[in-house]
Formats: structure tokens, C-alpha cells, sequence
């Protein structure tokens, strides 16, 4: 499923803020207008890849918040499993540490409107409803704009993990696309020349290369 372009899906879910505290309302909307989003998925509480993820976004979290971007975590855990995980220490595979919040996906209903659940119920032979596959989320990544729009998503598999580094970059052309008007071509960072979307544009870029 590409959301690119799409309107993100809306969700209203549990969540643990600020490494401790749970909330049982917490919603994408109230960022809406006000802040870029990067949302981003992780299989499993208690795994192995994952953590490491996860205090990657956190050592880069004052990088994204001098930029205006919310960093959220979402897996298809419950609450209390992301609140014993904050307990365990960085040096025992735990996420103590981690200030950003930590959405609990119970219904697996945000995994699978984002397109990125790991599984699917499907009917039995007898008619019954039951779990086909893990049931977990893929590692997805969503950089969703002002308006709420997604301008840019990325899934690996549960292997695979992300580069923090490259969230910021794409976050850092979102941004200079949006201030400038100018296109970010290929292996562009911050305070590099960009382009103009016109023929002349390719070629005035093209011809400095």
C-alpha cells in the first residue's frame, strides 16, 4: 500500500509519553497545522533490532525538534509491555531512556491502515476467524506533513534495520522543498545546492556535476 500523497490514516490509541506515563487517548490530530510527523513502526516489545532503533531516534530527537518534527513510536504491543520495557537498562537490551512516545496498537488497526501488518485474519474451514502470520508490524516509516499529508514512506523487513541519518535528510528536503520551492535531486544534504523544477534547472544542476 503507497500513502504517499494520501491524507495519513487518523488513530486514536494508548500510548506511554515521556518514558513513563500512560495515556489512553493519544491522536495524530493534535499535530495537525502544527508539526511535521515522523511516524515509525517496530515489530515487537522485548526483540533484539528493535531497540537499537529505537535509542538510534532517541540520540538524533533535538535533531528533529530543531527541525519541528514529532517523533512517534508505534508496535502492536500493549501499554503496560512498553512500560516494562522503558524500566529495563540500555545495557540489558531495554529502551530506558527513550522521552518520545510509544504507541500501543493492540487492535493491530493503525499497522494495518498504514499498510505495514505482518499477517491478516482470514476464515478457517470451519468458518472461524483466526490469525494468519506473526500479526506484527513491518518496520515502516512515515514523514507525514503540516496538513497531515504523507510525503514520504519507507518499510523494510523485520531484519532490516533503518538509518536514523537518512529520516533526518529526507526530513531536511521535505522542509527546503517546502520553503524554497526548489527539488532535492539525488544524495542531496543540508546546504547543498538544490534545483529548479525546469529544464533549464536539470541542466544549469547537471552541468555543474
Amino acid at each position: 500500500m503507497v500513502l504517499v500523497g494520501k491524507k495519513a490514516p487518523h488513530f486514536v490509541s494508548s500510548a506511554v509519553i515521556n518514558g513513563e506515563e500512560i495515556v489512553k487517548d493519544f491522536s495524530l490530530d493534535q499535530f495537525i497545522g502544527k508539526k511535521h510527523v515522523v511516524l515509525f513502526f517496530y515489530p515487537k516489545d522485548f526483540t533484539f533490532v528493535c531497540p537499537s532503533e529505537l535509542h538510534a531516534f532517541q540520540e538524533k530527537l533535538n535533531d528533529f525538534k530543531e527541525r519541528g518534527v514529532e517523533v512517534i513510536a508505534c508496535s502492536t504491543d500493549t501499554p503496560e509491555s512498553h512500560w516494562g520495557w522503558l524500566q529495563v537498562a540500555k545495557d540489558n537490551g531495554g529502551i530506558k531512556g527513550i522521552t518520545y512516545p510509544l504507541i500501543a496498537d493492540q487492535t493491530k488497526t493503525i499497522a494495518s491502515n498504514y499498510g505495514i501488518l505482518f499477517g491478516d485474519y482470514v476464515l478457517n474451514e470451519n468458518d472461524e476467524l483466526e490469525a494468519e502470520g506473526p500479526m506484527i508490524s513491518f518496520r515502516g516509516l512515515f514523514l507525514i506533513d503540516k496538513e497531515g499529508i504523507v510525503q514520504h514512506q519507507l518499510v523494510n523487513h523485520l531484519p532490516l534495520g533503518r538509518n536514523v541519518d537518512e529520516a533526518l535528510r529526507i526530513v531536511d528536503a521535505l522542509q527546503h522543498h517546502e520553503e524554497n520551492g526548489e527539488v532535492c535531486p539525488a544524495n542531496w544534504s543540508k546546504g547543498k545546492e538544490a534545483m529548479k523544477e525546469s529544464f533549464d534547472g536539470v541542466a544549469d544542476y547537471l552541468s555543474k556535476l
